[in-house]
This record gives structure tokens, sequence and C-alpha cells, in this order.
């Protein structure tokens, strides 16, 4: 399955969350048993050949992907997540909205110095999300490797807010 047939699986929903905003549904694309299954083996497949210590996962919507991609790299998978959901000791970043703010947290000891880190998350769109949790790790002193994506939204320039790091994304619109 091609790139541009998971494409035709994701539905496209106008006016969500508000007027003006056309909404990407992964979940059409999620439900397809072959069509998950590729969207995770093409994701993966930039780093199948790498060391990778941890993938991070990017709430929520970034577990699903995360999850199974850890799993088949023989690494261990670390959420971030958004302010007050976990419950040992954490450090946070406060992020850009495009209309105010967000806080994201991960657990102090859940990356160590020098471990090699793949942050995957469902979607690149202005790339707000993705800069605080790579300077989560990197605080953590990890070494972030690549950024997967299943969908990019080019037209909002996320990847060039990420200071030229390594970014893949199986379906870009």
């Amino acid at each position: 399955m091609s790139a541009e047939e998971l494409r035709e699986r994701i539905r496209e929903i106008p006016d969500f969350p508000k007027p003006g905003i056309l909404f990407y549904d992964i979940t059409t694309l999620l439900k397809d048993p072959a069509a998950y299954k590729e969207a995770i083996d093409l994701m993966l497949e930039p780093f199948r050949d790498e060391r990778v210590d941890v993938v991070v996962g990017m709430e929520s919507r970034g577990f699903i992907f995360s999850a199974p991609m850890a799993y088949q790299l023989g690494a261990g998978l670390v959420p971030v997540r958004k302010l007050g959901k976990l419950p040992a000791e954490t450090i946070t970043v406060e992020y850009a909205l495009e209309y105010g703010s967000n806080t994201l947290e991960i657990h102090r000891d859940a990356i160590e110095p020098g471990q090699k880190v793949l942050v995957v998350d469902d979607l690149l769109a202005t790339g707000g999300t993705v800069k605080g949790t790579i300077e989560l790790v990197e605080r953590l002193k990890g070494d972030v490797i690549g950024l997967a994506f299943l969908v990019e939204l080019d037209f909002l320039k996320g990847r060039d807010r990420l200071d030229g790091r390594r970014v893949t994304s199986v379906i870009q619109y």
C-alpha cells in the first residue's frame, strides 16, 4: 500500500474544531488493519537500521504510533503528556499555540544521558508541540536522532521551525 493509498483513507472534515479549519481525521485509516500496519511500517522504515534506545510518543495520537514502533525497534517507550497527567517527578516546558499556550511534561527519569531518541507523533503542523518535546528530551541529555510523523501539513511550515533536524513524514498535504 502506497502513501497515496494511505492518504485516501484519511477523512477530511471541514470546519472542525472551528470554522475555517480542515481537520484530517486518521481514525478512518486506523480502523483499516492493512492501512494501520502499513502506516507504522512506513514511519519506521527510515530508522530500522539505526540504534534507537527510546521512542518518545507525544500525547495523545502519537501514542497510537509510538508504541508499536518502539516494540518493533526493541526500544523503550516514553510518553510526553500534558500538564498534570504523569504521577512521578517531572520536568515541564510551555509552548505557544495559535491562541494561547500549553504545557508538556516528561518524567525526570525517563531518558538517560546519551540515549538515542526517536520522537513520534501523528501530525506535524506548526511544529510548536514537537519543538517543546525536543526541548524536554534535550534537557534530560537525550540525543534526538529523528522526528517521525504520519502526516505533515507542508503549508504550515513546521519543518522550518525544527532547526534542520531529521524530519520524516509519510503523507504530505
